[in-house]
C-alpha cells in the first residue's frame, strides 16, 4: 500500500453506533503512527458515543457524518471517498450496518461509500452475543465473506451489557 514516500496508504474508517466506538480512537492513533493517512466517516448514531471532534483531532482531517439529505452540495462525497481510499475499514461495525452492507442498502454516507467502493473492505463486528448468534446476523456474515469481504472474528470476553460471550 505504499502510495508515496510519506504515507503507507489511505484508510477510510467508518465508525458505526456501538459502545465500542471509543476503540476507534486508539485505532486511528495506531494507524497514524504507522504512517497511514486516515479519514473518518461516522453514522449519526456513532456520534452519540464519541464526538467527531475526537476523531478529527486524531486524524487531522474533518470527520464526515450523516445521511445524504444532510450533505447538501457534497452529494457525491461517497464516490470521491470510495476513489480516495486504498482500504475501507468499518470498526466497530454494528449488526445493522453489516446487514445493510450485505444487502446493498445505501441509506447513509458509510453504506453508500461501501457500495461504491473498489478498495478492499474490512469489517470489525461489534455487538452483543445474542445479536451475533442470531441466524440473520450469521447469514449476513456468510454472505459478506462469500463476496470477498474480510470480516474479523469477534473476541470472547465481558460485553458492555455485563454478560460474557462473543461480541
Amino acid at each position: 500500500m505504499e502510495s508515496d514516500g510519506t504515507t503507507r496508504g489511505k484508510i477510510l474508517l467508518g465508525v458505526t453506533g456501538s459502545i465500542a466506538a471509543y476503540k476507534a480512537a486508539e485505532l486511528i492513533r495506531r494507524l497514524a503512527s504507522e504512517r497511514y493517512e486516515v479519514a473518518v466517516m461516522m453514522t449519526a448514531s456513532a456520534t452519540r458515543y464519541v464526538g467527531p471532534l475526537t476523531f478529527q483531532a486524531l486524524s487531522g482531517r474533518p470527520v464526515m457524518t450523516g445521511r445524504f439529505e444532510e450533505l447538501g452540495d457534497e452529494s457525491f462525497q461517497h464516490i470521491e471517498l470510495s476513489r480516495w481510499s486504498d482500504l475501507i475499514v468499518l470498526a466497530p461495525c454494528t449488526a445493522n450496518v453489516m446487514a445493510k452492507v450485505a444487502h446493498g442498502i445505501a441509506d447513509d454516507l458509510i453504506t453508500a461509500t461501501v457500495l461504491a467502493r473498489s478498495a478492499p473492505l474490512l469489517i470489525a463486528p461489534a455487538m452483543n452475543d445474542c445479536m451475533w448468534d442470531n441466524p440473520a446476523t450469521q447469514s449476513n456474515l456468510s454472505l459478506l465473506r462469500e463476496r470477498g469481504i474480510s470480516v474479523l472474528d469477534t473476541g470472547h470476553g465481558e460485553l458492555a451489557c455485563g454478560t460474557v460471550g462473543l461480541g
